[in-house]
Parts: structure tokens; sequence; C-alpha cells
């Protein structure tokens, strides 16, 4: 599965623990990343100070459903399980 454009399900619902530029402690889970631009898209893809956890995140169907508001439902779900 590709990536939607303009999704951004995963710099919002999931917390990130390690830095990222203008957040240097990570961010809470249901927290818009300051990197997400407008547009939904990120400002650091392809660039070196993105996080290595952003990098490795692939879409797939069961994490990123058929829309963006199912993407925020299953990737949010998925932090609470994970977070118990």
């Amino acid at each position: 599965m590709n990536c939607r454009l303009g999704c951004g399900a995963c710099c919002i619902a999931p917390s990130i623990t390690t830095p990222i530029p203008g957040m240097p402690d990570g961010k809470p889970a249901g927290v818009r990343c300051i990197q997400l631009n407008d547009g939904n898209l990120c400002k650091l893809f392809g660039n070196s100070e993105r996080p290595a956890v952003c990098g490795q995140f692939a879409a797939t169907e069961d994490v990123c459903g058929n829309d963006n508001e199912e993407a925020l439902w299953l990737i949010n779900s998925l932090e609470l399980a994970t977070n118990s």
C-alpha cells in the first residue's frame, strides 16, 4: 500500500518518544507534529533530520484503513493498546 498523500494520521495519532526538530521531547499521542504542514505532508520527508521512527513507518491497510478518518482511529487504537 502507498501512503495517502495528505492523510497525516501517522504524524498525529501516535506518540513519538524521540526528538523531532521543534519538538525536542518528541510528541504525545494525538498531538499534531510541528513538522506537518497545512496539507498534512511532512516538512522533513527525505531530510536527514527526520526521526528514524518516521522513516521506518510503512503504510499498510491494517494500520491505515480505507481513508484518513479510519487511519486516525486505527493508529489511535494501536497507541492505546500498546500503552496500557
